[in-house]
């Protein structure tokens, strides 16, 4: 498994990526389809609960992710666009500072898929404050979908 590509040259920005052994249809699938993406979204050892799954472009994502250590964190995001099965951008919108707007690519690489999370903050502020747990946060999610695509139970 490759190791995810980390970037933080802008103060606002993450920038996260990993190559995938799986076509990019079958990673999309993995984004588009809620009993799959409950499994895999988010770090290690949380779990998720959606409320609403509404994915297309205009769409509404509401769930709460609840952690390991007890605490739960609802949070509604905004399908900004969606394009399949190369592009999904989701806003997230909780004010003031953990606001931003986060662009998923998927590029075919034969039978591979390279997934780039871009991740734009409208704080730099922010990204400093939460830039270390985001980063870690990001291999985390990359290593459950990576472990769901190679399961028999990949969407």
């Amino acid at each position: 498994m490759a190791e995810p590509e980390v970037v933080m040259t802008d103060p606002h920005e993450i920038v996260s990526s990993r190559s995938f052994d799986a076509p990019r249809d079958a990673v999309f699938r993995a984004f588009s389809d809620p009993q799959a993406l409950s499994q895999w979204w988010g770090p290690r050892g949380y779990t998720n609960t959606f409320h609403e799954f509404d994915f297309r472009t205009g769409g509404t994502w509401r769930l709460v992710m609840h952690a390991p250590d007890g605490n739960s964190y609802p949070m509604t995001k905004q399908f900004v666009e969606v394009t399949s099965p190369e592009r999904i951008v989701l806003l997230h919108p909780e004010p003031p500072e953990h606001r931003f707007t986060m662009t998923v690519t998927l590029q075919a690489e034969d039978q591979r898929t390279r997934v780039t999370w871009h991740l734009r903050f409208d704080s730099a502020q922010e990204v400093a404050r939460v830039g270390a747990f985001i980063k870690e946060a990001n291999e985390q999610n990359f290593d459950r979908l990576a472990a769901l695509l190679a399961s028999s139970g990949a969407p």
